[in-house]
């Protein structure tokens, strides 16, 4: 098949969760069928690092962010029934119509909302799928229940029901729709009233690259492997820093903690910060960081979606303490794969009792790398999401158009 994906971060190098899903659904789709590449192109995007050998048969990218929209008004924000970012960039839309001149693709792959418009250019009889991520309406619907203030919750209601208008009326012009969670996948199917449209691709790790002892392991560190730029990694940490880390301080007087990825544009004020919180920059290979770690903290709030951050520490052998939240569409059983916690006092006892019980820290790094092999290798989720897209093509190209 000729497949063209259009995604909204382009993968290389592949540095963060969505680059790291879609290099990885790119590499299990380049292994069967012909695939172009269109993509957005910017932050730590570099093309130019493309391998001569990699999956795609062409690479095209268009230089610009998408979630940039600083010349559009508040008023033209809220009002409008289109997400904001999910309004066309022209230079996209002229991308995608070259590329369509040029040839014909029996599928079109939109990585998440953002590149729906450009994959609804592509004309039947090409098969339609929406790869995403997160689950906005249900994503909207969470930040709506956690407001106070009335003023807020009205917004956020209006934000809630824009985004279920919205993907009630695009999703149905797509022939499948994943998403990575179950949670996520519930509220699909309740949208689109069709579960035959709807599939489950969760989030994985390359095991073979992630191996535990990548590094000496340092006593009494904890990591949060996770960009500050995006809202509820800051979220996760204002909580931490402010409500857990404190206690778990006053237990073990010389513990630190790393953050991890870019702090550019961060509210550093509105962080509680001493000098045993050490905040590593942009890296180009996490792995090391997060393997020389005692302890992986994921004090998740909000979000959807499964987290990589988790499956990447399981797989390097660094043991996860986590909200139910940040662990939240992965089969972890706590106290054998993980240990969760919602509570302050609860999640700093948890992390307590990983640096101070070896044994205990053994079991859970254990059992969690077991678990990474056996369901969240990206080799068994990537062959999983090309025999969907086959399946759907095939379904489309017999039934005709949906």
């Amino acid at each position: 098949m000729r497949v063209l994906f259009l995604s909204t971060w382009f993968p290389y190098p592949p540095d963060n969760g969505s680059k790291i899903r879609v290099y990885n659904l790119l590499q299990a789709l380049g292994a069967r069928h012909e695939v172009m590449l269109l993509s957005f192109a910017f932050d730590t995007a570099k093309p130019e690092l493309v391998p001569a050998d990699g999956p795609c048969a062409g690479v095209h990218v268009v230089r610009h962010n998408p979630f940039e929209r600083s010349q559009v008004s508040r008023g033209l924000r809220f009002f409008s029934l289109t997400p904001i970012a999910m309004r066309p960039v022209p230079e996209m839309t002229h991308a995608v119509h070259h590329l369509l001149a040029q040839k014909n693709f029996d599928v079109a792959i939109a990585s998440v909302e953002v590149m729906i418009p450009y994959a609804l250019l592509v004309p039947r009889p090409a098969a339609r799928v929406l790869e995403e991520h997160n689950s906005l309406t249900r994503w909207m619907w969470e930040r709506q229940q956690e407001q106070t203030s009335t003023i807020q919750r009205l917004r956020c209601w209006m934000s809630w029901q824009k985004s279920r208008y919205y993907e009630s009326r695009v999703f149905r012009r797509f022939d499948l729709c994943t998403m990575v969670s179950e949670q996520d996948g519930q509220i699909s199917t309740q949208i689109l009233g069709d579960r035959k449209r709807v599939a489950v691709v969760p989030n994985g790790v390359d095991c073979r690259r992630n191996q535990p002892e990548l590094a000496p392991r340092a006593s009494n560190k904890l990591i949060f492997n996770g960009a500050l730029t995006y809202s509820a990694n800051y979220d996760a940490m204002r909580f931490f820093l402010a409500e857990v880390y404190p206690l778990i301080q006053r237990m073990v007087p010389d513990v630190s903690l790393t953050i991890t990825g870019s702090i550019s544009g961060v509210d550093m004020a509105g962080l509680r910060l001493d000098d045993s919180v050490r905040f590593s920059g942009y890296v180009d290979d996490v792995r090391p960081l997060v393997a020389g770690a005692s302890v992986c903290v994921v004090p998740i709030r909000q979000g959807g979606g499964t987290r990589l951050k988790v499956l990447e520490a399981m797989a390097l052998g660094t043991p996860v303490v986590a909200t139910s939240k940040g662990a939240e569409g992965l089969e972890v059983q706590d106290g054998q794969h993980i240990l969760l916690a919602d509570d302050p006092a609860s999640f700093a006892e948890r992390v307590v009792q990983l640096l101070g019980d070896p044994a205990l820290h053994h079991r859970v790094a254990t059992g969690a790398r077991c678990l990474v092999e056996q369901r969240y290798d990206w080799t068994q989720i990537g062959r999983r999401f090309v025999d969907l897209v086959e399946e759907v093509a095939g379904r489309h190209v017999l039934g005709g158009n949906l």
